[in-house]
């Protein structure tokens, strides 16, 4: 039940490395003396489910496709399969849902960055015509990318692989070790159900929270047309879905967030970052 995240830039060659590893893994484990031989290799993603690119250009129809991802690699995670995730995955909240779906489980699972310059991306999108982006949602995607941090627990462990250079060899006997050799670790951030230790945390948890609520609210009082909101205590923005949000959907969202993270403490610092995202995802 091994989890892996693809992530990079649009045309920097994540289908291209999901398919690779696919292939590698299929391969070690259909050797006779493989212990691990029960287990099976799935790819779970856009092509699968069917998303075409210009669904990035549009939020609402972009926010369904996320769901619909979050629902297909909960579906298929299980003891015997290991699910790569070929998506962009460029906004760090949906890789931090998708950890939380791991951990869920108590799987292992890691993130693999396909990294190239911008320019180099550019390229090939455009050498891939009617199969690439369009110019500018291929301009937008690459400002909007978030890449992985692998001090973020979401985002380890991390392994990059540089794509625009011909000597850089795929890791796939690290990917190996970290997926399969390892133990898968025991439940714990905010999928465990533990008690909560940090006095302080859950007012914390309320007070972040709810000056976000407030300072979303009090900008759309202005009147004045906005796509980006400042809130406090975090340098990320809410950004705003083309229309006003209202209370209640605010209110909703932040009793989903509260009830995902109460079991067991967030570091307090980056509450306000993880709502704000969470709020841009589920937007």
């Amino acid at each position: 039940m091994p989890l892996v995240m693809m992530t990079g830039l649009p045309s920097s060659g994540k289908t291209t490395r999901a398919l690779e590893l696919e292939r590698l893994l299929n391969e070690r484990l259909s050797q006779p003396t493989n212990q691990h031989r029960r287990l099976s290799v799935q790819v779970v993603g856009d092509s699968t489910l069917g998303v075409g690119h210009g669904v990035y250009g549009r939020a609402s129809e972009e926010k369904m496709a996320r769901g619909a991802l979050l629902s297909a690699v909960e579906r298929a995670v299980s003891r015997e399969t290991i699910v790569i995730v070929d998506a962009p995955n460029y906004i760090k909240g949906l890789r931090y849902q998708l950890f939380c779906v791991g951990r869920e489980v108590s799987t292992t699972q890691c993130v693999v960055h396909c990294a190239i310059p911008v320019a180099e991306a550019r390229r090939i999108n455009q050498a891939r015509g009617a199969e690439g982006y369009e110019s500018a949602l291929f301009e937008e995607l690459a400002m909007r990318y978030e890449e992985p941090n692998p001090a973020a627990k979401w985002d380890s462990p991390l392994f990059t692989v540089i794509q625009h250079d011909p000597n850089d060899q795929f890791p796939f006997d690290d990917i190996w070790d970290a997926l399969v050799e390892k133990r898968a670790p025991a439940p714990n951030f905010s999928t465990a159900m533990k008690p909560v230790t940090e006095t302080n945390y859950l007012f914390e948890l309320d007070k972040a929270t709810q000056e976000i609520i407030a300072a979303v609210l009090d900008a759309q009082k202005s009147g004045v047309p906005m796509y980006e909101i400042v809130v406090p205590g975090t340098s990320e923005k809410v950004r705003l879905p083309g229309r006003s949000l209202t209370l209640s959907e605010l209110r909703r969202l932040r009793m989903q967030f509260t009830k995902l993270n109460r079991q067991v403490p967030l570091k307090i610092d980056k509450i306000p970052e993880l709502f704000v995202s969470y709020l841009n995802i589920n937007l």
